[in-house]
């Protein structure tokens, strides 16, 4: 049996090219106890770098990425799953140093796949996918250090992105005040759309801090950015208040110092959903079922192919997609 995979391969020169090929079953990782035929995967920020060969994600080539993908179970040796069930992957380095997604076909390890939550299609977990998944971890995290609707706004950098526009989506249902940070002005309708209740421009808040503390803005933060503007946040969270922590798309580096830990009690939570334990995994997507509105969730997306991926790997790098990609294999 053939499956058609979009496959990146390294030449001796180094250069990285994709290429769509129909590979036999038996290329499939040996090591996996559960196939899945893949119905639909998504892009994300490592997605991008998996397809261009950045980062240094991807150890061996040739390979197959995609970090997420949603489906239904072909073959098992796992008890736990039976064919014919709906399964979601999200993170365990699947796409990076394991073949992923984007494959009509995947064998993965069972312990990595959880059911699909009740009332999502494959479709819709996609949509969410490890981008979703990583807003709701975040919000799950501010909540468990105190946050309420009735503290203030909460403010959500990198809005117009994947892990972005989820969280704006998800803190606007439950009753958040949003302030949605973007660089992008067409994107400011499709972030009040989603609940925003105002816009802040990137350029307010992207330069390193110039003291210490700053005057008190935010009751909580998702931050996807890193760099300059995590440290320009950190001066203006409130008492007591917390940032989430994502991403990096800004940078690695952090310039600030510990005064905002000590004078003002703030939290620096990181995020990790690569690794999450199956239970918190579960919890989360339980709330994703509940705490996203679908239709906001149709909105965001935007459905592609698998030979729209080397395009949008580069867009994505670039900071040039909006909302969540979902690719139907």
């Amino acid at each position: 049996m053939s499956f058609k995979a979009l496959v990146v391969d390294k030449n001796a020169d180094g250069k990285v090219t994709q290429t769509l090929q129909n590979l036999e079953d038996n290329r499939l990782p040996a090591e996996g106890n559960v196939t899945v035929r893949v119905e639909y995967s998504t892009v994300n920020y490592k997605d991008g770098l998996c397809l261009t060969g950045g980062g240094g994600l991807v150890r061996a080539y040739p390979h197959v990425p995609g970090i997420d993908f949603a489906g239904t179970v072909e073959a098992s040796e796992d008890a736990r799953f039976k064919p014919g069930d709906k399964v979601v992957l999200t993170g365990w380095r699947v796409g990076e140093i394991w073949w992923g997604g984007y494959a009509e076909k995947a064998r993965v390890k069972a312990d990595w796949l959880v059911p699909l939550p009740a009332g999502l299609t494959p479709r819709q977990a996609m949509a969410v996918g490890t981008a979703g998944f990583t807003a709701m971890l975040a919000v799950m995290a501010l909540e468990s250090h105190g946050l309420t609707p009735a503290q203030g706004e909460v403010l959500v950098t990198g809005a117009a992105g994947g892990v972005g526009s989820v969280a704006v989506a998800i803190l606007a249902k439950l009753g958040y005040s949003v302030a949605g940070v973007t660089g992008r002005p067409e994107t400011e309708d499709y972030l009040k759309s989603l609940g925003a209740s105002r816009i802040v421009p990137r350029a307010e808040i992207s330069e390193a801090p110039t003291r210490p503390l700053d005057k008190e803005l935010w009751a909580g933060a998702i931050d996807n950015v890193g760099g300059a503007m995590l440290a320009r946040v950190l001066t203006q969270m409130k008492y007591g208040a917390s940032i989430a922590a994502v991403g990096l798309a800004g940078g690695n580096t952090l310039p600030t110092t510990v005064i905002p830990f000590l004078l003002r009690a703030n939290n620096l939570l990181g995020i990790d959903s690569v690794m999450k334990p199956y239970a918190g995994r579960l919890d989360a997507w339980k709330r994703i079922g509940t705490d996203l509105p679908l239709d906001k969730l149709e909105a965001m997306i935007t459905e592609v192919g698998l030979e729209d991926l080397p395009r949008l790997g580069a867009d994505i790098l670039k900071g040039q997609v909006k909302g969540r990609v979902v690719v139907k294999i």
